[in-house]
């Protein structure tokens, strides 16, 4: 790897022990790669730490909590043409850095890659890797690893000039599922978008559901939806969300908070090219075969 080819970029929120010890991982790895921690406007002490603990890593403090698009602000602070995504508690594999500056170097249309994600202490595989393997769209002449229109995003290495080119994550989505809107404004772009399995990430997630969650990831799907899919597809997601939200208490949350954000999202409205919503539809069809078989 070339020196500093690779930067990270941490976004973070009131985890400041978490942080720590991904921090101490990513600063030894050996590529040393340069390090910007994006702060979400912390309350627990974070920036005090990172001051007194990690002086060699960059801080972008943020006045408020601005959710995936931290990691925007993180990119602008580094110079380094490839940027690796990390959130508090996930890291990189030694060497993972190494090999994806070298399949970015090699394919110049490559604009993301996912890497192979091992999850807790017993790094047991994600199952979003077989998912993503296995993916329809499979590999292209030009391109490394298998083509796909999603991934984890603190498991994620983009080239910097790709997702500048395409303005990052969307603030209509503020944090929750906000990979696949990104995705598709690459593939749009003309950027690839691949599974490459010899870059690994560690992730560690606490062990306790997260409050909300689920509401918000099925609010993100459907105001992609609206963002980019045809006009009838996103209404026939919506009226399957009504549905569900007469008997599930999560999918009217959903409902509500979509309709709240749907005047922005329709300001924002920019329907895939044909090759890509052809794309998004061959996965549509996988994941409906799968749920169909779960």
């Amino acid at each position: 790897m070339k020196q500093a080819s690779v930067g990270v970029v941490v976004a973070t929120r009131d985890r400041a022990p978490t942080l720590a010890g991904t921090l101490r991982r990513l600063l030894d790895l050996p590529e040393r790669p340069p390090v910007v921690v994006a702060d979400n406007a912390s309350t627990d002490g974070t920036r005090e730490m990172l001051a007194r603990d990690f002086p060699q890593v960059r801080v972008v403090s943020l006045p408020a909590n601005r959710g995936a698009l931290a990691r925007t602000d993180g990119m602008r602070a580094l110079d380094t043409p490839y940027v690796a995504f990390s959130d508090d508690d996930s890291w990189w594999a030694p060497g993972a850095m190494s090999r994806a500056a070298d399949l970015l170097d090699a394919h110049p249309r490559l604009g993301l890659i996912s890497a192979h994600t091992l999850v807790g202490p017993a790094d047991e595989p994600d199952p979003l890797n077989d998912v993503l393997a296995a993916s329809p769209l499979g590999p292209a002449p030009d391109l490394p690893g298998t083509q796909v229109l999603g991934f984890l995003a603190c498991a994620s290495v983009v080239r910097r000039s790709a997702y500048l080119d395409v303005g990052g994550f969307h603030p209509v989505l503020f944090f929750g599922g906000e990979e696949t809107l990104l995705a598709y404004d690459l593939a749009a772009r003309g950027w690839g978008v691949t599974h490459c399995p010899d870059v690994v990430a560690h992730h560690h997630p606490a062990p306790s559901p997260r409050n909300g969650r689920s509401a918000t990831v099925r609010r993100n799907a459907l105001l992609t939806a609206w963002l980019r899919r045809p006009l009838p597809y996103a209404l026939a997601r919506t009226r399957d969300l009504a549905t569900e939200a007469r008997y599930d208490p999560h999918a009217r949350q959903a409902l509500r908070e979509t309709l709240a954000r749907l005047p922005a999202a329709l300001g924002a409205r920019r329907p895939l090219p044909p090759d890509v919503e052809h794309a998004a539809r061959k996965l549509d069809t996988a994941d409906a075969t799968i749920g169909a078989t779960a």
